[in-house]
Parts: structure tokens; sequence; C-alpha cells
């Protein structure tokens, strides 16, 4: 019995919660599950699991020795999918979920490209402001703006993400320049409301987060609307940097609190399982990774960071 064979079995066991339900995932016995668990933990020397009748737990050790299983079997999937890719054509139906606003700004251009480049994939590209349910909606890769702390998705960073607070030089002298997140309280605020908390800006304010409950005189569900009310001094818009960039150039909209502003956010490109991970997928992240790059190096404005 190889090595990788028992710890392929003692990452099922975990995930499935049990030896049983382990046991019927691989085609298995239990018996000879359990036989390789034992071959494992004697081959290490130390106990991964805690066993009653009921149920399985992770010893301090297991839970340790999990993670980094995890890490080294997703490496070894990995390379073999990359290998296998590489002598496969890229091809097939690919099933796309992004933010309706980034669609607006450039993934649109990113994902012709794309296909320019890959002419025998057929692209279903869905632009909309909601978390999709990846594996019940049938989506091959998500593109997502979120800091992915608590996902059980696998998740791929492809570039950084930063917005801004901005307004117009005529709005910031006729409501006054906000020095400090709370002072947003009580000036007119654009509400996009494709942000999650809509009504509730969060700042960290030196490490601490802060959180500003806005108001203002529109809330809309489109990132170019919101930037034309702001180049119309309606208020404080909150919007992607990449979005008004070229505003913030010609000097007809002015950040303000840039300070303030969290870095732990990405743009990621999320799918349910690395070891599931297509040629056309891996292909498409990989494709959108080197994008996003160009695009920072050639300018700073369009891909956010």
């Amino acid at each position: 019995m190889d090595a990788l064979t028992r710890m392929r079995c003692f990452i099922q066991v975990v995930d499935s919660k049990g030896f049983s339900a382990a046991a019927r995932e691989m085609g298995k016995s239990k018996a000879l599950v359990s036989k390789y668990i034992g071959e494992l933990e004697d081959e290490l020397g130390a106990r991964l699991l805690n066993r009653t009748t009921r149920q399985v737990s992770l010893t301090e050790v297991g839970e340790a020795y999990y993670k980094e299983t995890t890490d080294i079997l997703q490496r070894i999937d990995d390379l073999h999918v990359s290998v296998q890719s590489s002598q496969q054509a890229i091809k097939g139906r690919l099933k796309v979920s992004a933010p309706r606003s980034m669609g607006d700004g450039f993934i649109n251009r990113a994902i012709m490209e794309f296909l320019v480049e890959y002419p025998d994939v057929v692209m279903d590209l869905r632009l909309e402001d909601r978390f999709v349910d990846l594996v019940d909606e049938g989506f091959d890769v998500a593109i997502r703006v979120s800091d992915m702390e608590d996902s059980s998705l696998i998740a791929r960073k492809i570039a950084p993400f930063k917005a801004i607070v901005c307004a117009t030089p005529e709005a910031i002298e006729r409501y006054g320049l906000p020095k400090a997140p709370m002072d947003l309280g009580s000036l007119p605020c654009i509400i996009d409301t494709n942000y999650r908390n809509k009504h509730n800006w969060s700042f960290d304010d030196d490490g601490r987060k802060v959180t500003v409950s806005v108001n203002g005189p529109l809330q809309v569900n489109s990132a170019s609307a919101g930037r034309d009310a702001a180049l119309l001094s309606l208020g404080f818009l909150r919007t992607p940097l990449y979005f008004v960039a070229s505003d913030l150039e010609s000097g007809e909209l002015i950040s303000v609190l840039d300070e303030y502003e969290p870095d732990d956010i990405g743009i990621y490109a999320v799918y349910p399982h690395r070891r599931h991970l297509t040629g056309k997928v891996r292909a498409f992240v990989d494709f959108l990774a080197a994008w996003f790059g160009r695009q920072k190096k050639e300018k700073d404005g369009i891909c956010p960071g």
C-alpha cells in the first residue's frame, strides 16, 4: 500500500466525517478503510483520529497533518491536471459568473480576449450582483470581490482590489470634506446597492473595523449610474477604483479617506474544488491572472491596487 493512497483515505474519512461514509465514497469496505488509517498512524507513530462509536474527530496532530496533506495532494493533482491539460485542446462550454459592475468595467474585455485566444471555448457569462451557488447552478467558475476568509470554495487571487470614496470638487466645496469615516454619516452619499452592505460602509481605522451608516439622494444597482450621479455632484460615491480611474486622473472626481480603505480585499476566481479543475477552467483562470497582471503594469488605475 503506497503512502499517497493512505493519505487520500485519511482525507476522505475526515471530509466524510466517518469511516462508513468514506468507504462508500471510495467504493471500499469499512474494514479496509480502517486498516489504511491504522497503517498510516503506525507509520507516523501518532494518533490522527479520535474514534467513538458515532463519530471521528481530529487530534491536534491530526489537524496539522490534515492541512498539510490536503495541500500536498492538491499540488500533486494540480500537476497531473496541468500535464494532462497541456496535451488536450481547450474547448467546450464554460459557464462563468461575475459582478455586473466588474463586467461593465473590464471583465468583458478580458473574456473577449480569452475567447480570441481559445476559439473552441463557448462562454456563458452571467453578469449579476449576487453570490451564485456554483454547484447547484452549474457554474464552472465565479469571479468575486471578497476577502474570502470564510469560504468553503477553492479560491485563487487574480488581482488586488481597491475601493474608494470620491466626489467632485464642487460637491466637496458644497458639503464639506470628510476627515474621518464617521463624517460620511451626515453627508449625502450615493448608494450602490451592488455592495452587500449597501447603506453600511466599512473602513479600517488603524486596524479597527469602523462601520458607518450612510444615506443620500440616490440608491442604484449600477456602478455606471452611480458614477454619473457623482459626476453631477449629487454626493459621495463608494466605488471600485478601476471604475473611476480616468475621472480621478482628469480631476473631475477626487478621492477622500484613502487611508481608511481596507487592504485585505481581492479579486478572486473561485470554483468548487481544485481536484475537479478542468483544463478549460485552469486555462481561463490562468489567463485572467496574466491579463490583470498586464493591466497593472500598463496602467495602475485599470487593475485595482
